[in-house]
């Protein structure tokens, strides 16, 4: 034997002692990227949704893992830039993922979801877009429900409490907004409620006055205000600004901490119908917001929740087919209930239908004092 062969040999008996314990370090865990939107426009709720996330792998880690392997959890950041989200949704299948939790941004998830399809890996997603789960996508699932479950659970509020007859709509001009607008002018309509003002608005948008006079000009009763929360927290101003003493309503985002703060006094007095509420009435929910604020030194949103939820959603429908298997797991899951009273880290009983659509009881808030409330409970739909 040359020389040459020797060193052949030995650098191939270097490359195995090196990557033989890399792979069985891969198979004694399971791999769940997170694939979030840690900086750019959605860097709030991917932040929140990431450190929820965090927070359930480190409390399932140290009960003994799922089915006695330990989750690893590598962070993928999108920028909030769906092609780059594209590709961290590829090299998290190719790292092997067993489950992807992310993206939140629905125009990004719309991209990237079809990767994780096409490979067969459940994806737990954040986003809200109709047509999300209207593809017929057997590999996604919700950590909230969309907004075509969650915009008609305002309807009664527009027209039996508020008693409007004319109304107002300003949305953002992305996926997430398209959506919610759909949803809210076909309600409206079947409602009886005229549309006097449908103003659109651009992602990152910093002025919102001629916004505001338009829907002010247009002798609108209450404004639906479905927008991202920086966005929220700038037209909370303006509206202020111009004296618009019209009720001004949300979904989701409206009521949010974070928007709060941006927002400071403009915000009070704000409504919003929110799937996860941190404000709810909930003793496993508190739980959780203590836990958070103990954690991260902040305050969170329901984008904290859902990457919560979304983890556990794993561990516990992984346990009941009693083996990691990608498409069991997707199978499970589709007409899945889980009841928060057998499986309390999901903090309320949450079922998927067979397109990953999301329902579970949500809740109607208000900004009083600063702080989001709860003043009502919506049940499942």
């Amino acid at each position: 034997m040359n020389a040459g062969n020797i060193l052949a040999i030995g650098a191939f008996g270097l490359a195995l002692s090196v990557v033989v314990p890399a792979v069985a370090r891969a198979d004694e865990s399971v791999q769940i990227p997170c694939v979030c939107e840690l900086s750019g426009a959605g860097a709030v709720a991917g932040t929140n949704f990431h450190d929820g996330a965090h927070m359930a792998v480190d409390e399932i880690n140290a009960a003994g893992g799922i089915l006695g392997k330990k989750i690893e959890m590598t962070d993928m950041d999108t920028g909030t830039d769906p092609q780059t989200s594209r590709a961290l949704v590829q090299k998290a299948i190719d790292s092997g993922a067993y489950a992807i939790m992310g993206t939140i941004y629905s125009g990004s998830t719309i991209v990237n979801m079809m990767i994780a399809q096409q490979a067969g890996v459940p994806q737990f997603t954040g986003a809200e877009a109709p047509n999300i789960t209207e593809r017929h996508n057997p590999y996604i699932f919700r950590t909230s429900s969309g907004s075509e479950k969650g915009v008609p659970a305002l309807t009664p509020f527009f027209k039996n409490q508020l008693k409007a007859t004319k109304i107002a709509i300003e949305w953002v001009n992305n996926d997430f907004g398209k959506g919610g607008h759909d949803v809210f002018v076909k309600q409206m309509k079947q409602a009886g409620i005229a549309l006097v003002a449908d103003v659109p608005s651009e992602q990152g948008q910093a002025d919102f006055a001629a916004d505001v006079s338009k829907i002010k000009q247009a002798g609108a009763q209450a404004v639906f205000v479905y927008v991202n929360e920086e966005e929220d927290a700038r037209f909370l101003k303006e509206a202020k600004k111009q004296g618009l003493a019209v009720p001004l309503v949300g979904e989701v985002t409206l009521t949010g901490q974070k928007v709060i703060d941006l927002a400071g006094g403009a915000a009070e007095g704000a409504y919003a119908h929110v799937g996860l509420a941190t404000s709810a009435p909930v003793l496993a929910i508190q739980d959780f917001v203590a836990k958070f604020k103990k954690r991260y030194h902040r305050d969170t949103d329901h984008n904290g929740i859902k990457g919560y939820i979304g983890v556990y959603a794993i561990k516990y429908a992984t346990q009941m087919i009693g083996k990691l298997d990608k498409q069991a797991l997707a199978d499970k899951l589709h007409g899945l209930t889980l009841d928060a009273k057998t499986y309390p880290h999901m903090l309320l009983t949450t079922s998927w239908d067979q397109n990953g659509e999301l329902s579970r009881e949500s809740f109607m808030t208000q900004v009083k004092d600063g702080k989001q409330v709860v003043i009502g409970t919506v049940p499942a739909n």
